[in-house]
């Protein structure tokens, strides 16, 4: 059985594009992401998804009278696409209570920082404030409390000296490439 996967992005799509890539070149097998879906209109992450043959849909969230009126659009949507597996790829709004039940382990999260440590935005320049010497990335289950889900995946990254946010967040992210991909593996092969 193939595990039809959406993914929720906000931005430029590049965890959406380490996984496309690792479901084209068959790391990830048995899985096809049916749809991205964006909160902003203009999102590259839309065009990854064009560029791939895969359906972009812009849903504007202020087209709705509340949150819980736009997550019912959401699933209605994911259900269109009979949806097994949610990724949030950057996607920069935080689910409500209705939409996390509704997928109860079947929501995956990435995010720039060892959790529990640095919840929530600007993680990398929380953990310069911090001085840590160590930080990294973390794929997760999405639970109803922020960044706070069961852990799948950790990878480490030194923090450096000279370390600038900007500096943090790409050697971040080249290791959100890698796990990010190795978690939804593991979830599409049942191993989770």
């Amino acid at each position: 059985m193939v595990v039809n996967i959406a993914v929720l992005a906000s931005g430029r799509g590049t965890n959406l594009q380490s996984i496309i890539d690792n479901i084209e070149n068959g790391y990830i097998h048995d899985a096809c992401i049916k749809v991205v879906i964006s909160d902003v209109k203009d999102a590259y992450a839309l065009e990854r998804a064009k560029k791939h043959d895969i359906d972009a849909v812009f849903i504007d969230p202020f087209k709705f009278s509340n949150k819980s009126e736009y997550e019912k659009e959401l699933i209605r949507e994911l259900q269109d696409y009979y949806i097994d597996l949610v990724l949030l790829a950057g996607f920069m709004r935080i689910l409500g209570s209705d939409f996390v039940k509704f997928y109860e382990h079947r929501i995956l999260n990435i995010h720039p920082s060892l959790l529990p440590a640095f919840k929530g935005l600007r993680a990398q320049k929380q953990a310069l404030d911090y001085g840590v010497k160590v930080s990294g990335c973390t794929v997760h289950f999405v639970t109803q409390d922020m960044d706070s889900g069961p852990i799948i995946l950790q990878e480490c990254v030194p923090v450096l000296d000279d370390d600038t946010e900007e500096s943090l967040e790409n050697r971040i992210l080249q290791k959100e490439h890698v796990i990010y991909p190795k978690a939804v593996k593991l979830w599409v092969e049942g191993k989770l």
